[in-house]
């Protein structure tokens, strides 16, 4: 089968949907050798995580002609002249878009949508951002053959927001990256926290440093957990959001103890996620949460919000609290610490339930789904 992707996420961003994009073509291509896999680009980059794919034999990429559209017009119109040229069989979105006019190329194809918070949380977006998501998002889900949903909450989000009928949709969890299964031995572990500097003890947040992300709440909690026990928040300042954090743990006392980081590397990460004592994560609105699963997969105990999809992702293992309740929080990472609260039967079970996230078996409900794309005769 000659499968083409969109790969202007897996080429250039380095967290979130890139870290999807690169999964899903890495996973398909090693779990079927003999499809070839198309990797459409605006244009390529250095990315270090790209080694991977870089490596794999059945995998290419494919730029704009050097005539014609170029970045995001050709993205949006003129992909379809260069899938029709290279014979490709089936097109997977996989950050919420599809070009256009692909319904009209005659190319049967699938779209992975992974949220429409723009949506259920306006407030985080500007008017003009949420009015474009709208268009392209709602017009990839009506043109496509079918829809990927990265969770249950996504997929009825969908059929609400976009009255796409429920047979149309597909739900495939994602999993996350097979270096947070593995155990990091002890003086590794002494050596990365000497090299990053990270602190003794610490409970650690990991995404965008943004309004909907609802750090606010893990610094409320912080103010009721010992001393000696530090916030570390690995992410990227959006929208000056950092500022209102800071003047928060400013005003509770506790800004010495919250540790800011923006330049922790990937690889580094599961390191960073083994050591820390609890692993939180009370978004107010996911697609789906993959920092709850790499947790789980990193044998900590994690705390989630309810709400939205988080309780997919953790299922019975992580711990919930309201997104505006910060006293339960607290009490459930004091608890943590000192004992009261037991974590051995939830890491079990993290493990367990993480086990339904595995990349081969998403990889085997991918071609199942592009074969009955396939011969659905659309």
């Amino acid at each position: 089968m000659i499968i083409g992707y969109d790969g202007k996420r897996a080429i250039n961003n380095m967290t979130g949907l890139g870290n999807y994009s690169r999964l899903v073509i890495e996973s398909v291509a090693r779990t079927f050798p003999a499809s070839k896999l198309l990797v459409y680009t605006p244009k390529l980059s250095e990315n270090p995580r790209l080694a991977e794919m870089r490596s794999l034999h059945n995998v290419e990429f494919r730029l704009p002609p050097p005539q014609g559209f170029q970045g995001s017009l050709w993205r949006t119109f003129g992909m379809t002249n260069n899938l029709r040229a290279d014979k490709v069989e089936i097109f997977h979105g996989l950050s919420n878009e599809l070009p256009l006019n692909i319904k009209a190329s005659g190319i049967p194809s699938v779209v992975t949508i992974h949220d429409v918070i723009y949506r259920r949380r306006p407030q985080c977006y500007n008017a003009a951002d949420r009015i474009l998501y709208d268009f392209k998002y709602g017009r990839s889900c009506h043109n496509a053959t079918r829809i990927i949903a990265v969770s249950q909450r996504t997929k009825d989000d969908i059929v609400e927001i976009y009255g796409v009928s429920p047979e149309k949709i597909d739900v495939v969890y994602q999993g996350c990256d097979d270096s947070f299964k593995t155990t990091i031995p002890t003086e590794k572990l002494d050596a990365i926290r000497r090299r990053l500097l990270l602190p003794q003890r610490y409970v650690l947040q990991v995404g965008t440093i943004e309004e909907r992300k609802n750090l606010e709440l893990t610094v409320r909690a912080m103010s009721a957990v010992p001393k000696d026990v530090k916030l570390l928040v690995v992410g990227r300042d959006r929208k000056g959001y950092l500022a209102k954090v800071k003047g928060l743990a400013k005003e509770l006392g506790i800004l010495s103890r919250i540790d800011i980081r923006h330049d922790i590397t990937f690889a580094d990460l599961p390191a960073v996620c083994q050591m820390a004592e609890v692993v939180a994560y009370p978004s107010f609105y996911e697609g789906f949460g993959i920092p709850v699963l790499e947790g789980l997969e990193s044998r900590r105990p994690v705390i989630a919000a309810t709400g939205s999809c988080l309780e997919e992702a953790g299922g019975e293992a992580a711990f919930y609290v309201r997104p505006d309740d910060p006293r339960a929080m607290g009490d459930i990472i004091c608890g943590i610490l000192d004992g009261s609260v037991s974590i051995a039967d939830r890491i079990e079970k993290g493990l367990r339930h993480a086990a339904r996230f595995n990349t081969s078996e998403m990889a085997d409900r991918l071609m199942s789904i592009y074969e009955k794309t396939l011969n659905s005769g659309l």
